[in-house]
């Protein structure tokens, strides 16, 4: 092999390196992923059973049912007709009331309507709603100035409790 053979021989080596080292971070942030849905977006585009996503809004008043052990059902609104029902097992945190903000994190399970979560995040403190949906609540009409205010650092601070499996 000439001297010009083997820098292309390594270049190419490179490249393909760097190519699967790619494919792969692609491949493990796909398996990862979940999309975040409001009550009105599944009622316009409904979600495949076992997909895993995320679904934001507000706790409906008078919704909360507290099952057999640490079971509780719930519904997520958006302040439209659209309710979403939903079941989690464990401990909720304590800021979760009937009312206030939500994110829950699971999925759809085959032949039901009834969104399944393993996680569930309520609001930091009395002034904060997660930006995404304080959005979606501000194109709807549904948020008011003063009602609460959106702190885009605080995301990593909102109560997170997983289901213990």
């Amino acid at each position: 092999m000439t001297r010009k053979q083997k820098r292309l021989a390594v270049i190419a080596g490179g490249m393909g390196f760097i190519a699967a080292a790619v494919l792969l971070v692609m491949f493990a942030f796909s398996q990862s992923v979940a999309y975040f849905y409001m009550p009105a977006d599944l009622a316009k585009t409904p979600v495949a059973p076992e997909t895993r996503i995320r679904l934001g809004g507000l706790v409906g008043e008078g919704s909360v049912v507290r099952g057999a052990g640490s079971t509780v059902e719930f519904a997520v609104t958006d302040g439209s007709a659209n309710a979403v029902k939903v079941q989690y097992t464990g401990i909720l945190p304590d800021l979760f009331r009937e009312g206030q903000g939500v994110v829950t994190e699971g999925m759809f399970t085959s032949g039901t309507s009834v969104f399944v979560a393993d996680t569930v995040l309520a609001k930091h403190d009395e002034t904060y709603m997660p930006k995404d949906v304080a959005d979606r609540l501000k194109q709807q009409g549904l948020w008011k100035e003063g009602q609460g205010q959106e702190s885009p650092g605080k995301e990593n601070q909102a109560q997170e409790v997983k289901a213990t499996q």
